[in-house]
């Protein structure tokens, strides 16, 4: 005897996740729970969430996993673990915690969550049109992947694996040494 998953509507899903104890992913009808983050990961958050908050102007809006991300055409809401905006910020309609236009979006990476993110997930992101640079940050070693797009289905890897290496965001005005992002990581 098969079981048959349950579909939920998007409306669905965020009624649930207004009232949940815990942050969930919906992807294409199904809900899956989101792991909480490590020490690591939250320290590597943080200092980029604080670097790039000091670093950007007012035309800039710097958000972290508490906000969500809606993605129309892969029927996708997510929580990346930081995101930028640029200019106005775009809300998925009748909402104020969903954004729909993140320029830069950053991810911690975790044995559980590694090659979503690289895959599937960086797949969706790529059909956001203002979403122009991802950053890939592991946190099980000194490793950062950056991508950047240059044109139409066209981006760019750049990998950094070095403490005293400077990472330069092409899409926004911003500069970070990885002694920053790894400030406190304990491997």
């Amino acid at each position: 005897m098969q079981t048959q998953e349950r579909i939920y509507s998007p409306e669905e899903y965020l009624a649930l996740e207004e009232t949940a104890d815990f942050r969930s992913e919906y992807y294409n009808g199904q809900i899956f729970p989101i792991v909480s983050g490590s020490l690591n990961h939250n320290r590597i958050a943080g200092s980029l969430v604080a670097a790039l908050d000091l670093a950007l102007t007012d035309n800039y809006d710097v958000f972290i996993s508490d906000m969500r991300l809606w993605i129309p055409q892969a029927r996708l809401y997510t929580y990346p673990d930081v995101m930028v905006v640029a200019g106005a910020l775009e809300l998925a309609e009748g909402r104020k915690d969903t954004i729909k236009n993140p320029k830069l979006i950053v991810e911690v990476l975790s044995d559980s969550t590694k090659n979503y993110d690289r895959g599937e997930k960086f797949e969706f992101y790529r059909t956001i049109p203002s979403f122009q640079e991802y950053l890939l940050v592991d946190q099980a070693k000194i490793h950062l992947e950056h991508y950047t797009k240059t044109a139409h289905n066209q981006w760019l890897l750049t990998e950094y694996n070095d403490l005293n290496t400077e990472l330069t965001c092409v899409s926004i005005p911003f500069r970070i040494s990885l002694s920053i992002i790894y400030k406190k990581v304990v491997f």
